[in-house]
């Protein structure tokens, strides 16, 4: 077998993930997710908590029994400091640390942004440092470049909300279900994105804003339905179309003014809302027009899951980048 063989544990927000990765090879990457938040519309970091200490020793057990390795082959074992809400990082934190130093084993804490990024190491096509990558999620979204696995700078970052939660919250207020993210995605397929156009917010440099953004769709909708109650029920393809087809442009705007003034034509997609439907195709059309060279990872690796936190664990292993038990999880952690 090869080396090194690395336990990952992710335990950020509501999905509880173990993956084995041996010399740099995925051999198991197992995610429990939690359906107790879909009643609540958004997950309640409480039950979150709770419901990471019932997942964490099966979706480990498993994971191993997957990988066919056991405890004992185990180089090191990784897990997600932060960023990530501070009860799930604790119980994914403390597990780790128990778990590495039952098995006097090396321990190394895992940015999370960091690992979205390097999701795109976990199989080929890989692209080529340096390069240009929009991390896009529910609580970030960044313009990032990144010279190698070690050395990543933000050159542009929201200033308000993320792209992930525009998508989630303007479901909401449509009464889509939760997650509201995919369901919007969906329904803009049958829709006409320009038939209700919403403001794209404008920024200077590489940041992102979309908080007008859902200021703006919440007084429509209010506007219209004090004239018509079914509204949304008869509009909703087009509203979601023209809600998602603002946040994409949001997003591309800057993208193309990073890349532009940058250089950089290496163009890497992830994280979370990196599954969107939407987002993907505008940006291979945006790529043919500007001749760049577009990753995105498998859809598995987009969402949180402990892959991309394996992934990310191989390299600091190599890097000599290990942890103490002294490390704490870390709910605000910067890329750095």
């Amino acid at each position: 077998m090869s080396f090194p063989v690395i336990l990952a544990i992710e335990s950020s927000c509501d999905d509880t993930s173990a993956a084995v990765m041996a010399g740099g090879e995925i051999l198991a990457n197992v995610v429990a997710t939690q359906q107790v938040h879909e009643q609540y519309g958004g997950v309640v970091p409480e039950l979150a908590s709770r419901a990471h200490q019932q997942h964490l020793i099966p979706v480990v057990t498993e994971a191993l029994r997957r990988a066919k390795v056991e405890k004992s082959d185990l180089d090191a074992v990784a897990f997600t400091q932060g960023p990530g809400l501070l009860g799930s990082l604790l119980v994914g934190g403390m597990f780790a640390k128990s778990f590495a130093l039952a098995l006097n084993k090396p321990l190394i804490a895992v940015n999370h942004m960091r690992a979205h990024i390097l999701a795109h190491f976990i199989r080929p096509p890989r692209p080529v440092f340096p390069f240009l990558c929009l991390t896009v999620s529910g609580g970030h979204t960044q313009l990032v470049v990144v010279r190698s696995p070690m050395d990543m700078e933000v050159v542009g970052q929201t200033i308000d909300d993320a792209a992930g939660e525009a998508f989630d919250k303007t479901a909401k207020l449509l009464g889509l279900p939760y997650p509201g993210g995919p369901h919007l995605d969906r329904q803009a397929r049958e829709g006409n994105p320009t038939r209700f156009p919403f403001p794209v917010g404008a920024m200077p440099g590489y940041d992102f804003s979309f908080s007008g953004l859902k200021t703006s769709v919440l007084y429509f909708l209010r506007q219209q339905t004090a004239q018509n109650p079914d509204f949304i029920a008869q509009n909703l393809s087009d509203l979601c179309a023209g809600i998602q087809h603002t946040i994409i442009q949001t997003l591309l705007r800057q993208l193309v003014r990073a890349a532009t003034d940058l250089g950089l034509t290496q163009i890497a997609l992830a994280g979370g809302v990196a599954a969107n439907s939407g987002l993907r195709t505008a940006l291979q059309n945006l790529a043919g027009e500007k001749g760049w060279e577009v990753f995105i990872p498998d859809f598995e690796f987009c969402t949180d899951n402990a892959a991309m936190v394996a992934m990310t664990g191989h390299f600091q292993f190599e890097a000599g980048d290990f942890a103490t038990q002294l490390v704490s999880p870390d709910p605000r952690l910067k890329l750095s």
